[in-house]
């Protein structure tokens, strides 16, 4: 029974390095992402730049203007909101994720499914903060307070539809757990009744 308990162990110990391994190469995919969306901004930045300097010098002061973000945008309420939800998708896909792995109910393909899931949740996420961040930054880009809040407006919807899903998906997983563990729970008292 002890050679079994730790033999148990060192397979839970093997699983969570699996999925720490696999952690990581998210990660790695994610800074890659943001290095190519720097890359882009940077660019951008450096072509109005030199735009600027040197057919729009009568336009500056307005267009620096622009650059300047409201304390209006700033404490817009769905600014907070979106952050919130943020929060609340980062600690749910931590929780199914550590439920995921504990789970004798689902089999490899679909424990990699969810992994997936979580992935692409996880890389739109930084997107829309991304976004965000340059929305509501000074000296980022150039917009007025409508199209800023717009913009907002168009992050949090995105944010709000993912969290949507990700109950929808939690719920799902929870049902089919429920589930299996019935399925299991019935073939093993099948088991007892009928002596196998």
């Amino acid at each position: 029974m002890l050679a079994s308990f730790k033999s148990f162990g060192q397979a839970e110990e093997i699983e969570q390095l699996l999925l720490d391994v696999e952690k990581l190469g998210q990660f790695k995919e994610i800074l890659s992402e943001m290095k190519e969306g720097f890359d882009v901004v940077y660019k951008g930045y450096n072509s109005v730049k030199e735009i600027s300097s040197g057919n729009f010098n009568l336009h500056k002061i307005f267009l620096d203007g622009l650059m300047e973000v409201s304390p209006v945008v700033r404490k817009y309420k769905r600014v907070a909101d979106i952050i919130n939800y943020q929060l609340e998708i980062v600690k749910a896909c931590k929780g199914l994720r550590i439920s995921i792995g504990i789970y004798d109910f689902l089999d490899g393909g679909e424990k990699e499914y969810c992994s997936k899931v979580f992935g692409n949740l996880a890389r739109e996420s930084i997107k829309n903060l991304d976004e965000l961040l340059l929305v509501i930054g000074s000296g980022e880009l150039r917009m007025s307070d409508d199209e800023r809040i717009n913009a907002i407006d168009r992050v949090y919807k995105s944010v709000a539809g993912q969290f949507s899903f990700l109950k929808s998906f939690k719920n799902s997983l929870s049902q089919l757990t429920l589930q299996r563990k019935y399925e299991k729970a019935e073939i093993e008292l099948s088991r007892k009744i009928n002596g196998y």
